[in-house]
């Protein structure tokens, strides 16, 4: 039987954080708040930075018919990739927040963001840190494998 583990670690509010993690938070806050986001009130922001020190933020994208919208965490990675195509992407902070301010928890990537993630780490043959942070404390996960141990990578399209 073979055993899957995932690692977290976990700062408090407590904890100062560093520079790099503040502007990352900062951006990724800034960008929630510019979120289209009518319907579920609920306003999430991610910032990535690259390889060549690029800060990119995006937001999530809601329309009334559920479906089409969009989360921070694709917006921006499809962005960065489409202004830096062969530049690595170093670090992923999402934050969120609704009406009542940002929220006390991190929140993590969907299903669907996480494949992207995973597929982007493929591309670009290196791991992205993906920082969560909320009011209270800050998640930081080494690499999008951390959140999605048995995902679908390429070679599984060729699993004989």
């Amino acid at each position: 039987m073979k055993q899957v583990t995932t690692t977290v670690n976990i700062s408090a509010e407590s904890q100062p954080i560093d520079a790099l993690h503040q502007t990352l938070r900062d951006k990724a806050l800034e960008a929630a708040r510019r979120a289209y986001a009518p319907y579920s009130k609920f306003r999430v922001g991610a910032a990535v930075r690259l390889a060549n020190g690029e800060i990119i933020t995006g937001n999530n994208q809601e329309n009334s018919a559920y479906p089409s919208g969009l989360c921070a965490e694709r917006v921006t990675l499809f962005y960065a990739n489409s202004r830096f195509p062969d530049v690595a992407v170093t670090h992923l902070m999402i934050c969120a927040e609704t009406d009542e301010g940002v929220l006390k928890n991190p929140i993590t990537p969907c299903g669907a963001c996480r494949q992207v993630i995973i597929e982007k780490e493929n591309v670009q043959r290196q791991p992205i840190e993906i920082c969560l942070a909320g009011r209270d404390e800050m998640f930081i996960i080494s690499s999008a494998a951390q959140l999605m141990p048995l995902a679908f990578v390429p070679e599984s399209l060729d699993n004989k």
